[in-house]
């Protein structure tokens, strides 16, 4: 039994095609499968930039803190220590004075733009520059 020429070309573009598209199809199950599990990641994703973009105003609150008591004339700022979390500013060290400290913590609070000012300061009297 012989097949013509014309009809073994036409089976065989048949079953090409087929497999084509039974690959294609397993192709998209598979993409649709990764759409699925990036879609699943996505709050981790998100919570990864919110954690970043935190941690970069935390950065940018700290350095106007620092700038802020370092441009200050009368205030001496050798000593402290200024750290930001969370959009919460704390100043540690020692200060000269009662006066040092309240003048601290007023620069800190006028440079965070009214944020929360936690005084973990000591007044060391006498102390040296």
């Amino acid at each position: 039994m012989s097949i013509p020429f014309a009809r073994q070309t036409m089976i065989k573009r048949a079953l090409i095609g087929s497999a084509a598209i039974g690959l294609l199809g397993f192709g998209l199950q598979a993409a649709a499968q990764n759409v699925d599990a990036s879609a699943l990641n996505q709050p981790a994703a998100a919570a990864r930039s919110t954690q970043s973009a935190d941690a970069i105003a935390d950065a940018k609150l700290m350095k106007r803190v620092k700038d802020a008591l370092h441009a200050n004339p009368y205030f001496y700022d050798a000593h402290v220590t200024v750290s930001v979390e969370h959009g919460v500013v704390e100043l540690r060290g020692f200060v000269d004075s009662a006066w040092d400290l309240q003048d601290a913590i007023r620069i800190a609070g006028t440079a965070a733009g009214g944020r929360r000012v936690v005084d973990n300061l000591s007044i060391q009297l006498g102390g040296s520059r």
